[in-house]
């Protein structure tokens, strides 16, 4: 962290109180109210992904709304990370993304034609299309929302609730890229790559779960990388201390950023996973070949809190025995195979 002077307790208060962190507190209130029961759901609430049984294979079933900050910024943008935030939520369960459909609300035809474009630019980039879904051509507002359908094998599903005390927290990411010029917390490293290196990276996570390397995934999402992490430690019923300095980064300095916003950003390819320690080398070698950083952090604890070091430093950020950040009761976590 030398690129920046701010203590430990500094940034455990930046992600407690980012934006991208507390809008998540919702969704334990929202499961409680409208879950229930269903046999061939192997897995749901708290998994990037719900799984479907399906035969020798399994569903993945998931859905994602652009924030409407990032609409408002830049609307190719917000229709390019509508495909691509879907499309980790399936390659984080280790699965293969095989098409979406989308609701699009639109007041202005300005804005629709370049949120089309972007889908329109992630889907053909990525390989995923898209296949229909639903149009409201006159609303005082516009929104995006994409769901995605993808495949796995039932042995090979990698879950967010099964990380084990003494795994490693692995943080894999791709470095190559830029700050998004639209936005200061997302990083671009996908836009300027050929289809086939962002598909060869999401296919990383497809082989990591058929060689069963991993023991838990998350792809890094709005609550940034250690916001991410909790959401798989609150799920898993376990804690972890890491490292800061240890955490994959760009050139700060160079890039025009702080240690804090980069704590807080949205990267264009990036994941938080477990590893058992036989496994570590192979799982950073396998993210090298594509061009990605992967680094062990910390280590997964039964402690229940997620603390942060620098140094001599020590803070907490979360402690999921009195307060997460989905405000998930162990009833509400995923339904475990």
């Amino acid at each position: 962290m030398a690129e920046n002077s701010c203590s430990t307790a500094k940034i455990a208060l930046v992600v407690r109180e980012y934006e991208g962190v507390k809008r998540k507190r919702a969704i334990g209130e929202m499961v409680r109210a409208i879950r229930t029961d269903s046999p061939g759901v192997i897995a749901s609430f708290g998994e990037d992904a719900a799984v479907i049984e399906h035969g020798d294979e399994a569903l993945l079933l998931a859905a994602d709304g652009i924030w409407s900050r990032l609409m408002e910024a830049d609307p190719y943008w917000a229709g390019y990370c509508s495909v691509l935030v879907n499309i980790h939520d399936i390659a984080a369960m280790g699965g293969r993304p095989i098409a979406m459909v989308d609701v699009f609300s639109i007041s202005d035809t300005g804005i629709q034609k370049k949120v089309i474009a972007g889908m329109h630019d992630a889907s053909l980039q990525f390989g995923v299309p898209i296949v229909g879904g639903h149009l409201h051509p006159d609303t005082p507002y516009s929104v995006i929302d994409v769901a995605i359908l993808g495949t796995v094998g039932k042995k090979d599903v990698i879950f967010s609730h099964t990380a084990q005390a003494g795994d490693h927290v692995v943080v894999a990411v791709d470095l190559t890229g830029r700050v998004h010029p639209s936005c200061l917390l997302n990083w671009d490293s996908v836009t300027m790559k050929t289809a086939e290196q962002v598909r060869a990276q999401i296919k990383v996570l497809e082989d990591l779960g058929r060689a069963h390397l991993v023991t838990a995934g998350k792809d890094i999402s709005n609550p940034g990388v250690i916001g991410t992490l909790g959401m798989l430690l609150e799920v898993s019923g376990k804690g972890a201390c890491i490292d800061l300095d240890a955490i994959p980064r760009p050139d700060l300095k160079a890039n025009h950023m702080t240690f804090e916003q980069w704590v807080r950003i949205y990267p264009g390819m990036g994941f938080v996973l477990t590893v058992t320690d036989d496994n570590l080398e192979e799982v950073v070698e396998r993210f090298r070949k594509v061009g990605m950083i992967a680094r062990s952090i910390g280590t997964v604890n039964t402690t229940r809190e997620l603390a942060i070091t620098y140094h001599d430093e020590h803070s907490s950020v979360f402690d999921f025995s009195h307060n997460g950040i989905m405000h998930l009761t162990s009833e509400d976590e995923s339904c475990r195979p």
